[in-house]
């Protein structure tokens, strides 16, 4: 369990896994700050690509012991080329995951990233997504060898999850088939998401880095 008022970063907390983090890191005591670009009440208007506005953001959100990279552009989203689609991925997680150790953050450090099974599991359509989530995957890696034992560096790898970037999808015939071959029988839901990435945050993972989990009721094992 978490103890105290810790602060944990949120980018992209408006929202789907995001929000769902925000309200179980309440939950466990924990103080969570949103970065979005979307305004939300209490939270912080950040473009997790500007380094001006990291800095302001981190100013204004004071020390933070725990950092949830989740913010991002949607695969199904407006089209990207490949450049820009992964500054928009890896780009800003690395550049927010600098920005924040700049700070020196507390004792106990952590940070999960949030990629997904597709790029290191499956592949997409999207180039640039896939090759996106790999990188934050490898990106995990490289920092769980270089912080420790100061800060931990985990990931958590999403497969179909029923966000509102997602609405409507279950209902389509390859929706409907992915959950048939779901070992769960079901999508995943953000709180399931969530709960994962709370947990590798906490002092009950203290053993656990550089790891890449699958939250994706055992999709990736069928495939």
């Amino acid at each position: 369990m978490h103890t105290g008022t810790d602060t944990v970063i949120v980018t992209g907390g408006a929202s789907g896994i995001g929000a769902a983090v925000v309200r179980l890191a309440a939950e466990q005591g924990l103080r969570p700050v949103v970065w979005d670009l979307a305004a939300t009440d209490g939270g912080l208007v950040v473009d997790v690509r500007d380094p001006a506005a990291l800095a302001a953001a981190l100013a204004a959100t004071g020390p933070a012991r725990y950092l949830v990279n989740n913010a991002g552009p949607a695969s199904g989203g407006a089209p990207l080329d490949f450049g820009a689609g992964l500054l928009g991925t890896a780009g800003s997680v690395e550049a927010v995951t600098t920005a924040w150790l700049r700070t020196g953050p507390p004792e106990g450090a952590a940070v999960v990233n949030v990629a997904s099974v597709a790029g290191n599991l499956v592949g997409t359509d999207s180039a640039w997504y896939s090759a996106g989530k790999a990188a934050i995957a490898g990106y995990t890696r490289h920092l769980a060898t270089r912080l420790a034992p100061a800060v931990r560096a985990n990931a958590v790898a999403p497969g179909f999850i029923d966000t509102p970037r997602m609405a409507g999808f279950a209902d389509t015939p390859l929706g409907r088939d992915l959950i048939a071959r779901n070992p769960m029988r079901r999508a995943g839901r953000p709180e399931d998401v969530a709960a994962a990435v709370l947990f590798l945050l906490s002092p009950s993972a203290a053993y656990i880095n550089g790891v890449l989990l699958p939250v994706d009721g055992g999709w990736t094992v069928t495939q």
